[in-house]
C-alpha cells in the first residue's frame, strides 16, 4: 500500500492513488512517514492532513475522524512458514504471533479473545515487514496481517511462506482526514469518483496486484 523501494523512495497502491487524485484536486502531496500506533493523533494534531495507507474504517475510528467511501476490501490473514503444520486460528494455541503494532489486525485478533488467550504470546512490530522477516526468522510461529499487504510481500519471497484459508474476518480501507475538514473530504470524493469513473483506479490497481480490486 505504500513502502520504500530499493532505490529508498516511497511507492505503492495508495500511493500512486493518492498522487493521482491530488492531481485532478490541484494539490501537491507531500508524503510524511509517521508511526501507525499513533496515526490517528498525528492526523487530529495536523502533523499530517490524510492517512492514505490501507486504513481500516471502523466504529471507534469514525468517532474520531471522517472516513471516504470504502475503496478496497481486505481480510486479516494469518501467514506462516510454508512447512508450518498450522492449519487455522484454534492452531495459533501456543504459538507466538506476530503483528504490527496500532494496526486492525490487533484489533481483529482481539475480537476472538478466546482464539487470543490460547496464544503463547503476541509480538508487536512497528512495521509489517519486520514481523514477516521474524516469521522467516523463526522467531514467530505466525504473523496476522491485511491480505492485500501480506499477499504483495510473500509473492516477493516464493516458497517461503503461505496464506491460510482460515481469517481473523473481512474490513473496509478508506482514506481518513479530520471531521472538520468536511469541504476537502468532498473534493477528495469527487476525485475518487472521477478516477473509478475513467479506469484509471483500476489501472493503478492492476499495477500492483493485478487485478481491478477497486470497490466502485
Amino acid at each position: 500500500m505504500g513502502f520504500r523501494d530499493e532505490k529508498g523512495e516511497i511507492v505503492g497502491f495508495d500511493i500512486d492513488l493518492a498522487k493521482e487524485a491530488a492531481k485532478r484536486m490541484g494539490l501537491k502531496v507531500v508524503l510524511k512517514p509517521s508511526d501507525w500506533d499513533g496515526i490517528v493523533m498525528s492526523l487530529k494534531n495536523r502533523n499530517i492532513d490524510v492517512i492514505w495507507n490501507g486504513l481500516t474504517i471502523t466504529e471507534e475510528r469514525k468517532k474520531e475522524i471522517n472516513f471516504t467511501k470504502t475503496y478496497l476490501k481486505n481480510r486479516q490473514v494469518i501467514i506462516v512458514k510454508a512447512d508450518s503444520a498450522i492449519a487455522d486460528k484454534a492452531g495459533l494455541a501456543g504459538k507466538v504471533v506476530g503483528v504490527q503494532m496500532g494496526s486492525s489486525s490487533e484489533n481483529a485478533m482481539a475480537s476472538f479473545p478466546d482464539i487470543q488467550k490460547s496464544m503463547k504470546s503476541i509480538s508487536k512490530y512497528s512495521n509489517n515487514t519486520e514481523a514477516l522477516m521474524e516469521l522467516e526468522n523463526g522467531r514467530v510461529d505466525a504473523v496476522v496481517i491485511d491480505e492485500v499487504v501480506g499477499r504483495y510481500y510473500i509473492s516477493k519471497k516464493p516458497g517461503i511462506y503461505k496464506v491460510l484459508e482460515d481469517n481473523f474476518g473481512e474490513e473496509d480501507y478508506g482514506v481518513g482526514v479530520r471531521k472538520e475538514d468536511k469541504e476537502f473530504l468532498a473534493k477528495l470524493e469527487a476525485a475518487l469518483d472521477s478516477m473509478k469513473a475513467d479506469g484509471t483506479a483500476d489501472e493503478i490497481a492492476k499495477k500492483w496486484f493485478g487485478a481491478p480490486v477497486i470497490i466502485k
